[in-house]
C-alpha cells in the first residue's frame, strides 16, 4: 500500500472511493464526493491522502482548515472528514493508515489540534476526545464530536468554539 497526496486528476476516482465507502454505511451517501471537491477548490485543504493498492485509490481522507479559538486566542486547527475506504478493503488497516499519517503531517506543519465528527468507538484509538471537544462550543457537542490536542505545549482550553470549512456549511 501506498500512502500518498491527493492529485488534481484523481478527484473522480476518490469520488467514486467516498460514493461506495457511504453507500455501505447505515446513513448512505451523504454528499462527501461533492465536500471534498470543494474544500479543495475554496483552498481549505491541509492534508489529503489517498491509498493506492496495485496501482488503485482505495481510500482518501482528507483534513481541512478549522476556525479554532480557545480561551480567546486562535489555534491552528484541522478537521477531519471525510475518510473512506472501499467497502472491499474494509477491515485492512487503511483508513487507520491515512489517519495516522494525516495527523503525523499536521503535526509536523504546527496544527495544534483537530476535530472530528465521528463514531465514538472508532476515533478513539487515534486519540480523539470528546472529553477535550466538550471545550468548544460547536453546534455537534456530544458523543461523536471529538478533539486531539497534537501539540504538547497547548494546554486545554476553560473554552472556546469550533467551526469547520465553509464548505461544510453555514452551520459550522
Amino acid at each position: 500500500m501506498i500512502l500518498r497526496a491527493l492529485e488534481n486528476s484523481e478527484f473522480d476516482m476518490v469520488d467514486a472511493v467516498h460514493r461506495a465507502a457511504f453507500a455501505s454505511t447505515s446513513f448512505g451517501y451523504q454528499g462527501e464526493a461533492e465536500l471534498v471537491r470543494a474544500i479543495h477548490a475554496d483552498g481549505d485543504a491541509l492534508v489529503s491522502l489517498v491509498a493506492e493498492v496495485n496501482g488503485r485509490i482505495v481510500g482518501h481522507a482528507l483534513f481541512s482548515i478549522m476556525d479554532v479559538e480557545a480561551d480567546g486566542g486562535p489555534l491552528k486547527a484541522a478537521g477531519l472528514a471525510p475518510v473512506g475506504v472501499l467497502p472491499e478493503m474494509h477491515g485492512t488497516g487503511i483508513g487507520s493508515a491515512l489517519i495516522v499519517r494525516g495527523l503525523e503531517l499536521l503535526r509536523a506543519s504546527g496544527t495544534q489540534i483537530s476535530f472530528v465528527l465521528g463514531h465514538p468507538d472508532y476515533y478513539p484509538r487515534f486519540g480523539y476526545s470528546a472529553q477535550v471537544a466538550s471545550r468548544f462550543a460547536s453546534p455537534y457537542s456530544g458523543p461523536h464530536f471529538m478533539a486531539l490536542l497534537l501539540d504538547k505545549g497547548v494546554q486545554l482550553p476553560e473554552s472556546g468554539r469550533a467551526r469547520y470549512a465553509p464548505a461544510f456549511g453555514p452551520e459550522r
